[in-house]
């Protein structure tokens, strides 16, 4: 009876293995949470805000097996543009990275990895840019998203706009995971 229950629990660990394998594509965060507020190291130093201006910590885990390079957008549809305003575009992320460290998009000290590239973000910078919501204009939305891509590199030009990353962004897209994190000013 011993060796039996000791095969059932093998069958059984052998079963959650093949089944860890089936886990949704997730980004996760030690900076940012879904539905929280973020703090003022994730607030824009410029226009008025006065915050850390850091990129958060992201981690993503069980990519789709046919991925061959990710990218990483944050985007807030709330500003009051008419079109939303891209915080961050991080493109050509080598298939091998699963994280990155916060601070990683910081314009003064770079620590994206090798062969990535940033896209001018609306503030006009290759980096990321913080959130800076018009004060009293209420509950801003920041969609930070990783998108599993087919394409080891898309093929943008050095100046390209959000909108033209965007579009190659997704029309190369697999699969995404984000989070969405919340950011106001009184």
């Amino acid at each position: 009876m011993v060796h039996s229950t000791k095969l059932i629990a093998a069958l059984l660990m052998g079963a959650s293995t093949v089944a860890h394998s089936n886990d949704p594509f997730t980004l996760m965060s030690n900076d940012i949470a879904q539905g929280e507020f973020m703090d003022k190291a994730q607030e824009y130093n410029g226009f008025g805000c006065s915050g850390d201006d850091l990129s958060p910590h992201l981690k993503w885990v069980n990519a789709p097996e046919d991925t061959k390079s990710f990218a990483i957008t944050a985007y807030d549809p709330d500003a009051p543009t008419g079109s939303g305003w891209w915080h961050w575009q991080l493109v050509n992320i080598p298939k091998d990275t699963s994280e990155l460290i916060t601070g990683a998009a910081s314009l003064k000290e770079s620590a994206i990895p090798k062969g990535s590239m940033h896209v001018s973000n609306d503030y006009g910078a290759p980096s990321f840019g913080g959130a800076c919501p018009p004060v009293g204009h209420g509950v801003h939305h920041y969609r930070f998203t990783v998108h599993a891509l087919s394409v080891e590199k898309l093929a943008l030009p050095e100046d390209a706009s959000g909108a033209l990353a965007g579009y190659m962004i997704n029309a190369n897209t697999i699969e995404t995971s984000s989070i969405e994190a919340l950011y106001k000013r009184d």
